[in-house]
């Protein structure tokens, strides 16, 4: 199982929508809208990075309002 934080940018005002719309999707374990440089941290989680970039790419960035994103995979050292 491999787990990331995916810090979203968004356009003005849509934070709350974006973070709603997000946390509807298979594979976000939760999303919260945030003050400070990003306005939407997920939590996610997949079977294996490809899946991981699948759910980044194909559906969470399909999220109408997102204007960037960055994800951080989890490392357990």
């Amino acid at each position: 199982m491999v787990q990331a934080y995916i810090l979203i940018q968004t356009e003005v005002g849509k934070a709350a929508d974006v973070a709603s719309a997000i946390a509807a999707i298979p594979g976000v374990t939760q999303a919260e809208d945030v003050t400070g440089p990003y306005d939407v941290i997920v939590r996610a989680e997949a079977r294996n990075v490809d899946e991981l970039g699948k759910l980044v790419v194909a559906q969470i960035q399909a999220v109408e309002g997102i204007t960037r994103t960055l994800t951080c995979p989890i490392v357990h050292i």
